[in-house]
């Protein structure tokens, strides 16, 4: 799943390029239903002509692209092309749950329109203002000390927090959870998600799904989670790069247990003691001097929260984590596989099965 690095205005934006053929659409045509949707006041001050757009490398889901006006910067999302899994992909949602946002949680960034016409670009879209700073990738891509990366992840880690101390019902987005139960509808979704996609190069997983539901917790809380965490969904202030001021792409975000959300932001978090095929799969920087552990990150939110965890209770959530990444990372392929989009990014993602497989089998052992 993805998200686009931001520069100041009037520079590069680092991570957009030139649109890929597949994924082109009609700028004309959602330059004049933008105009007619978006705030007038808004609209005047980006300047007359159309966009120059480019495409964002990054993320594996929805399409991000970048709408350059002459005087405003804007962010257009789309779903993919291909074979989707039933629920996926939902552009309004997506929308609607950061408008929602906006009065309690301003690391939300700013929605300008949504479209639910499909005629307008083949698929429902929506847009939203480019928030300005710097987003970590693989590589951080900033000069700093190994006291302020620690401080970065943990300002990231009180990110998450301060999400899963807020009221699904001040915000509006309580009708989102479906009640107790949480956790075993998600080992049963994501298991029959990744039966539908399984192909023949990947581990089976059985023994992995066994073991889930076999030592399913009871929830742990009903709070809003964002089910994408990870530090290349947050901007860092161009002023403090130490300090977040916005998180992006919500696609994935509801109502649930706190604790599976952590798991999820976990099962990318490749440390600098893993093995040489971990490091390969590498995704963020938390192999850095100062950034915390896996074993670390829960114990620092443990202490912030009041919650209580052995070993073996944590153990579930990571390997849920690893599963639902494995499942995530399988779905994308299988669009590859069967040649519903040629990007060459997802062509050896079948390995990262494996990779997250060998990972979930080792904790499993780990704990008896």
């Amino acid at each position: 799943m993805g998200s686009e690095e931001m520069a100041e205005r009037g520079g590069t934006v680092d991570g957009a390029r030139s649109v890929r053929g597949e994924d082109a659409f009609d700028v004309a045509a959602v330059d004049a239903w933008l105009r007619a949707a978006a705030d007038a006041v808004d609209v005047q001050a980006w300047g007359d002509g159309l966009p120059e757009v480019q495409q964002f490398s990054g993320g594996a889901s929805n399409l991000t692209y970048l709408l350059r006006y002459p005087a405003q910067d804007l962010i257009l999302r789309r779903p993919p092309a291909g074979t989707k899994a039933r629920g996926a992909h939902d552009m309004g949602r997506e929308f609607r749950i950061q408008a929602a946002l906006a009065p309690v949680f301003p690391f939300a960034p700013p929605m300008v329109a949504l479209c639910s016409d499909e005629s307008v670009l083949g698929s429902e879209f929506y847009v939203m203002e480019r928030v300005a700073g710097h987003i970590p990738r693989k590589d951080l891509g900033l000069s700093l000390s190994s006291d302020d990366v620690r401080l970065l992840c943990t300002n990231v880690l009180d990110l998450l927090i301060g999400l899963h101390s807020v009221d699904p019902a001040a915000a509006g987005l309580d009708q989102l959870g479906k009640g107790e139960g949480y956790v075993a509808r998600q080992v049963g979704g994501w298991t029959g998600r990744f039966r539908k996609a399984k192909t023949w190069n990947v581990p089976s997983w059985e023994k992995v799904i066994a073991w889930l539901e076999a030592n399913q917790p009871a929830d742990r809380g009903s709070v809003l989670i964002h089910n994408d965490f990870r530090f290349d969904n947050v901007v860092l202030s161009s002023e403090e790069p130490t300090k977040p001021v916005a998180l992006l792409d919500w696609e994935l975000a509801t109502v649930g247990d706190p604790l599976m959300d952590l798991g999820c932001t976990l099962s990318y978090w490749i440390e600098a003691g893993d093995g040489r095929l971990e490091q390969l799969f590498r995704m963020q920087p938390t192999n850095l001097p100062g950034m915390l552990t896996r074993r670390e990150v829960v114990a620092y939110y443990c202490e912030k929260t009041g919650i209580e965890l052995t070993d073996k209770e944590w153990a579930f959530y990571e390997v849920y984590g690893l599963f639902r990444l494995a499942v995530i990372l399988q779905q994308i392929y299988y669009r590859y596989h069967h040649k519903q989009t040629t990007n060459p990014r997802f062509k050896n993602f079948w390995l990262g099965s494996h990779v997250l497989h060998g990972r979930a089998r080792k904790l499993i052992r780990s704990v008896g």
